[in-house]
């Protein structure tokens, strides 16, 4: 695609590219003139830079430009980039880093894939060859640490998270709250915008790690421990609500009936992959893990690779009007294991004797789940087996 077309299709998608910017005084001039071959509908943010930035930027006064007067982070900086993009009328804002690494000339690929798109709503990354020689041992290891994590709070199987060079659809950018100002910004915005529904996919790019040139701020220990923390966080809402959320969606949007049939046996596992979900479900429904059912269920089925949708649905057996009975059998059994005498609900309601008595519920409790999940595992995979079968002759 010519430089001409290039432009004017940046201009009907309503594109701008922003540039945030900190001592890349060597790269910063080349970087906006490749760019300016492509559109005028730029925005440099200098993040306090305290080199001959200001210098060089006054010869741009075509150019957008946002000036920080003391270093913030990356993050803030291109939250501010977006901030103006959204005043300024863009739909779409491409993201370039300033260190001479990304090459504008890639520029047409984005426009060119979300043009060719029928989903607009779309935030691309560039994904560099990371195998290169020319790449830090470093950054290689940490984008893999990334992808394996994005994998993790989304699902979604990229090749590279840490790429600056990107494309964000701001319309949804504008639907989201962010906490983060430093570079872990840009793993929180990818994260919370597949959260929302916006379809985050990679695109190949070239990369260029000349040490000469390239002046990069990050600090492998603040950062990355900024950033672990923000993926503890991020994985801890994935399975306390983000899952759960979408779960709830689909089954509302299904209703009760259309749900099972298509999650449950519709779904192409094997027979025993269901029926061990199922008892995994079940077990952990019906163990006296209050309040930790959610994440443990998620995150054993992530673990043994078996079907989160129905574990999750399996392990919320113990909702409100279930839990007394579920309690009664476990105090029930523990006490026929026990060899002894059955408490009083009176007593446990007035005196607190279910803590006198945690033994025998934690024993009546793990064996009552061991035995449902058992039989009603082996039931599904009977069950399962039979209807694969029908399914096959069909």
């Amino acid at each position: 695609m010519r430089e001409s077309t290039i432009q004017h299709t940046i201009e009907q998608l309503k594109c701008c590219v922003i540039v945030p910017t900190y001592n890349n005084h060597k790269t910063l001039q080349r970087v906006l003139n490749n760019v300016l071959q492509y559109t005028k509908n730029i925005i440099v943010v200098n993040d306090g830079a305290t080199d001959t930035t200001k210098n060089i930027l006054a010869e741009y006064e075509q150019i957008t430009q946002i000036h920080i007067l003391k270093n913030t982070g990356k993050g803030n900086a291109l939250r501010k980039g977006f901030k103006r993009a959204i005043s300024l009328g863009f739909d779409f804002a491409i993201t370039i880093d300033s260190d001479g690494q990304h090459f504008p000339d890639d520029i047409p690929l984005f426009i060119e894939t979300l043009q060719n798109s029928e989903n607009k709503n779309l935030l691309l990354i560039g994904a560099r060859n990371m195998n290169q020689e020319s790449v830090p041992k470093k950054s290689s290891f940490g984008n893999k640490f990334s992808n394996f994590w994005y994998w993790a709070e989304t699902g979604i199987t990229l090749q590279d998270t840490q790429s600056g060079f990107r494309l964000y659809p701001l319309k949804a950018i504008e639907k989201l709250r962010f906490y983060t100002k430093k570079f872990e910004f840009e793993i929180e915005v990818i994260v919370k915008a597949a959260w929302l529904g916006v379809a985050v996919k990679n695109i190949p790019i070239k990369v260029l790690y000349d040490e000469t040139e390239r002046v990069s701020h990050f600090r492998p220990f603040k950062d990355f421990t900024r950033i672990s923390i923000l993926n503890t966080w991020l994985v801890i809402v994935t399975f306390l609500y983000i899952k759960p959320r979408d779960l709830f969606r689909r089954l509302k949007k299904k209703g009760l009936k259309q749900f099972f049939l298509t999650e449950v046996l519709g779904n192409n596992d094997s027979p025993r992959k269901k029926a061990t979900s199922i008892a995994l479900g079940l077990f952990i429904g019906l163990s006296p893990f209050w309040g930790f059912q959610t994440i443990l269920v998620l995150s054993l089925a992530v673990v043994f690779k078996l079907n989160k949708t129905i574990s999750f649905v399996f392990s919320n057996i113990s909702i409100p009007p279930f839990i007394p009975i579920i309690v009664y059998v476990g105090l029930k059994t523990g006490s026929f294991i026990l060899n002894e005498e059955l408490p009083s609900f009176d007593n446990i309601q007035q005196n607190l004797e279910i803590l006198k008595n945690l033994k025998t519920y934690i024993v009546g409790s793990f064996t009552f789940a061991t035995i449902v999940s058992i039989t009603i595992g082996l039931v599904s995979f009977l069950f399962f087996s039979i209807f694969s079968k029908k399914d096959t002759f069909t």
